[in-house]
């Protein structure tokens, strides 16, 4: 039996309708950081970060990518373990009763090696951590996944009308707070 490793989690993705405006929320309201932009084959969307989690804020592009949840599901869709052997407790996750469902699980490398739980919540394992997430903070061999700070110009106008969006709902708090 392989040996049992504690999974740190270090990585939620919420799937909302525009990630943008809810990226511009955290930001403003929470102060997280912005790590980078995706518009990959399932899903696109905005990564942030609090120094230590990664919050990963998705627009699914199709059912089918949305992997169980729908495209216009909103709420929590996964959340990510960072892991120190992916084949090993990936082994572990599925001697346990989870339900492998995406990427290779017998990838040494392995990243988003996607499973659903006894309850059918998608949790993913993953070797290298997410951007802007830490492994082990505090501790003297912590692993620290870079922040990129990448933006795709394709968005600056989505971007744009978010903060626009987040600025007037703040005015329009000011004035009935008065």
């Amino acid at each position: 039996m392989a040996k049992q490793t504690t999974g740190r989690i270090r990585h939620v993705a919420l799937s909302v309708q525009d990630p943008w405006e809810a990226a511009e929320f955290y930001k403003q309201a929470l102060g997280l950081e912005e790590v980078t932009e995706l518009d990959g084959t399932l899903a696109e969307g905005v990564f942030l970060t609090d120094g230590v989690v990664n919050l990963a804020l998705l627009k699914f592009k199709t059912d089918a990518a949305a992997q169980g949840t729908g495209k216009d599901f909103v709420g929590i869709h996964h959340i990510g373990f960072w892991v120190d052997d992916v084949v090993e407790q990936g082994k572990i996750v599925r001697n346990t009763g989870a339900t492998w469902i995406m990427g290779d699980p017998n990838n040494p490398d392995g990243y988003e090696v996607k499973h659903t739980d006894l309850s059918g919540i998608i949790f993913d394992i993953a070797a290298h951590g997410w951007a802007g997430s830490q492994k082990d903070p505090g501790q003297p061999d912590n692993v620290v996944h870079a922040n990129p700070k990448r933006r795709l110009a394709k968005f600056d106008e989505r971007r744009a009308a978010a903060r626009a969006n987040i600025e007037a709902r703040k005015a329009t708090q000011t004035v009935a707070a008065e």
